[in-house]
């Protein structure tokens, strides 16, 4: 490492979202201030995706010819450790397949730290979000529907503390803690969580520590005392074509935050950014067709369930004014068109390389497109059920009519789904639309389960959105590759932090702690 430069480690790391982030970010200067030294994962699929990103950083922007190789031909991975030793064992050695809270694994870990706190003393960063299943609305909600459920005898609720112990064997100069928005409102023994998990975070480190806690968006009442609130990010407003919103805790070791004042804190903060949409990253993308599933799937069935399901779509009439109806009726029209227009049989791969949107700014452009790829990954689409067509169908011709996903009970009566709730409201967007001119939805983990909340906005392909599409909007590069089946790929995209989103937290926290020169190197 260079003079300066801070040891990050990842904790609960994922596919790597967050690591990606910060060693890509550039100082002013030329330098790359964070090297990843060690990431945890526990899931064995995403840790392998994990350690070949990591193996991929070994090269320093440069990845090796005989990856690119392998995208463009596919089959079975290169041996790494045979073509590349020296890189693939300091992979091996950084992203490790553990399990933070069982004891095994913890003293593995807990060696692991006491190795870095020797090698590079205070003058590293911890970054992470702990498992937020116990935390998230929908994730809250799904538990109440169980037996016997008890949110404080969920551990899921106390993995935190695993994050803060860490923070206390390392002391680390600064932490970046990531967690769903649910997280404020989620309560245990009638207490508000978040305010222990804040007092925890604050107290880390031990006797003469402690960190002060920064919000870095926009919003924040107070840059010396940031309400719960304050801490929340809102990606779409920071050029994430993504509305996603979570907690960002930024913290501070107390000696370095000894020197901030309000305008070094202000500076540091995340600029708003002219909005990015799902136009500006999936335009470009090959068109797919989906398969069909229960029936043989080919093009031709495939093409006649599509056509036979916009025809009848003709004769749906939407309540209130006769333009609606007629704006509904263009946008099925164009559709067909679209669709009698394919060059050739639609398919359900194309590894072929996007095109450029013109309109998609420089920054993410050149964050997302690698000119040294020859083929796309994760670019395959998924079976649907008929019916399930013409619902995409329906969904993805109000979209481009109206700009926005239809709701529940404005879906024609013969598309309806056979559940008793379905005109409830409890259900009101159990199909939905990305539409092309605004942010994504929140990309989740439940895109690996159907497909029905991400349908891909052209009616012409009336399906719902790929892994890679998925990555895009959640701002992975073109040349990360997502390993394992294709579920366990939607699952690692969905829980993952938004690369581009935290290059971006990585400049606002060098910001914050440049000036620490506690130790050389």
């Amino acid at each position: 490492m260079t003079q300066s430069a801070f040891a990050v480690v990842d904790l609960f790391a994922g596919p790597g979202g967050l690591a990606e982030g910060f060693s890509s970010f550039v100082a002013d200067d030329g330098s790359r201030p964070f090297k990843v030294v060690m990431s945890i994962e526990k899931d064995p699929i995403a840790h392998q995706t994990l350690r070949l990103r990591s193996f991929l950083r070994q090269f320093e922007g440069q990845l090796p010819d005989a990856y690119y190789d392998w995208i463009e031909q596919g089959g079975v991975q290169p041996d790494w450790s045979r073509l590349h030793p020296a890189q693939w064992r300091a992979a091996c050695e950084e992203a490790q397949n553990l399990t933070m809270g069982v004891a095994e694994d913890d003293a593995t870990i807990v060696r692991k730290l006491a190795a870095i706190r020797r090698r590079y003393g205070d003058q590293t960063i911890v970054i992470g979000g702990p498992p937020c299943q116990a935390y998230s609305l929908v994730g809250r909600s799904r538990n109440k529907g169980k037996v016997d459920y008890v949110f404080e005898e969920d551990h899921r609720h106390e993995l935190y503390k695993a994050y803060v112990n860490v923070l206390n064997r390392l002391r680390p100069a600064a932490f970046v803690m990531e967690n769903v928005k649910g997280l404020l409102s989620s309560k245990a023994n009638g207490d508000f969580l978040f305010h222990r998990v804040l007092t925890d975070l604050r107290e880390a480190g031990g006797t003469g520590c402690g960190y002060r806690l920064i919000s870095l968006g926009p919003d924040g009442s107070s840059t010396m005392d940031p309400a719960p609130s304050d801490f929340v990010i809102r990606a779409e407003r920071h050029g994430i074509p993504q509305a996603r919103h979570r907690l960002f805790i930024i913290g501070v070791r107390e000696d370095i935050a000894e020197a901030l004042d309000d305008i070094t804190i202000e500076k540091a903060q995340l600029v708003e950014e002219p909005e990015a949409t799902v136009r500006h990253v999936l335009a470009g993308l090959p068109r797919l067709r989906s398969g069909i599933s229960r029936v043989d799937d080919n093009a031709e069935e495939w093409t006649a369930e599509v056509r036979n399901a916009l025809t009848e779509l003709e004769k749906v009439r939407l309540t209130g004014p006769a333009s609606r109806t007629a704006a509904l009726k263009a946008s099925i029209v164009k559709a067909a068109t679209a669709l009698r227009s394919w060059n050739s049989t639609p398919c359900r791969s194309d590894r072929s390389l996007p095109s450029p949107v013109p309109e998609c700014a420089r920054e993410l452009a050149d964050w997302l497109y690698d000119p040294q790829l020859n083929a796309l990954p994760n670019h395959e689409s998924r079976t649907h059920m008929p019916a399930d067509l013409a619902r995409y169908a329906f969904a993805a011709v109000f979209g481009e009519a109206f700009g926005r996903s239809p709701k529940a009970d404005e879906f024609p009566s013969e598309l309806a789904p056979k559940h008793a709730n379905w005109r409830s409201g409890k259900f009101a967007d159990r199909f939905k639309v990305q539409v092309w001119d605004a942010p994504s939805s929140t990309v989740t983990s439940h895109i690996a389960k159907d497909g029905h909340y991400y349908i891909h906005p052209d009616p012409s392909q009336c399906r719902s959105l790929t892994v890679r599409e998925a990555a895009r909007l959640q701002t992975f590069p073109d040349n990360y590759v997502f390993l394992g089946n294709r579920t366990q790929q939607y699952v690692q995209v969905g829980n993952a932090v938004a690369p581009l989103l935290a290059r971006k937290i990585a400049k606002s926290l060098h910001e914050l702690i440049k000036k620490n020169d506690l130790h050389k190197y």
